[in-house]
């Protein structure tokens, strides 16, 4: 009897525990469900013909319209498919220099005096909270044609005419590269040093008294430690392969540039707000998403049969 007793206590004791971590995390939960799954609802819109501020309501129910011009319109899909390839190229150069956080971390690690290290990573982890609002008013007063640099090689006599950084069509996508790795490579390496801080400092030992220098056990030891965080990041960073995010593009666009710097997420943007075709940008980001879903399935897939764990 008391047996049973303790075990129904026990059983008691693990529902209410488990009802406190309920508890605990339910405002997040309530938060992504009115952040991220109740604005579903405005998927709808793609299926009618939207005219603000008239209601949804009184507007024409057009049922595929939408997604048939994307396909049907010649100018139209030459227009898509530039966007989509500035998109691919821009994930596909973010997923290429995506170990640089990998190595800056580890580098940052290898530095001895411990006030140049948390100095360093001060400088490259504070861009991270800068808006891209600001980092373009920077870029402009340095890199316009009246800009800093300009004026400073002009008066070298370097150069005879301003080099146009900015208002230009060439290396966008380099541009953009640089930029996005400038902002966040001192964010994105935190979780590989916080893996670092990790690593069983036997490790270490074992390796040194195998005679590695400092170098092997980097390579030996450090790195494939540093790995399984990597791929699971990498992962996730193909299953966003088409959200390449809005901010950083829409405010270094301009007349010059548009044809290259124009990814997905700002074609919608500009559909839908500087073209006032709400209904036709929803349709869009719809397939965006879809397709986003689709790919999450497929690298969590092969998650499972590569490593033997699911990333979701």
């Amino acid at each position: 009897m008391r047996k049973a007793e303790k075990l129904s206590q026990q059983q008691s004791d693990r529902k209410r525990h488990g009802f406190k971590l309920f508890l605990l995390i339910s405002p997040f939960l309530i938060l992504s469900v009115l952040f991220s799954y109740l604005p579903l609802f405005g998927w709808v819109y793609a299926f009618y013909d939207y005219q603000p501020p008239i209601p949804l309501s009184q507007s024409e129910f057009v049922g595929l319209q939408w997604f048939k011009m994307m396909v049907q319109n010649p100018a139209q899909l030459q227009t898509i498919g530039q966007v989509l390839i500035n998109t691919f190229a821009m994930s596909g150069l973010n997923i290429l220099t995506s170990f640089f956080p990998l190595f800056f971390a580890i580098a940052l690690n290898e530095i001895r005096a411990k006030w140049f290290r948390n100095l360093i990573q001060t400088l490259t982890t504070l861009p991270n909270f800068i808006s891209w609002v600001l980092v373009y008013a920077v870029a402009f007063a340095m890199f316009s044609t009246t800009g800093m640099l300009n004026e400073m090689l002009q008066n070298l006599h370097i150069i005879s005419e301003p080099i146009k950084f900015l208002d230009s069509d060439s290396h966008t996508w380099l541009k953009m590269l640089l930029w996005g790795l400038w902002k966040g490579l001192g964010w994105g390496s935190i979780m590989y040093l916080a893996g670092i801080a990790g690593i069983d400092p036997e490790l270490y030992e074992a390796a040194q008294v195998d005679g590695a220098n400092r170098f092997q056990q980097i390579v030996h030891v450090t790195i494939p430690q540093l790995l399984p965080t990597y791929f699971v990041l990498l992962m996730l960073s193909i299953s966003n392969f088409l959200n390449n995010g809005m901010d950083q593009y829409f405010v270094f666009q301009n007349a010059f540039n548009t044809k290259h710097i124009q990814v997905l997420d700002l074609y919608v943007y500009n559909v839908g707000m500087g073209n006032n075709s709400l209904s036709y940008a929803t349709a869009i980001s719809m397939l965006k998403s879809l397709v986003s879903v689709g790919l999450l399935i497929v690298v969590n897939w092969l998650s499972k049969r590569t490593r033997g764990v699911s990333i979701v």
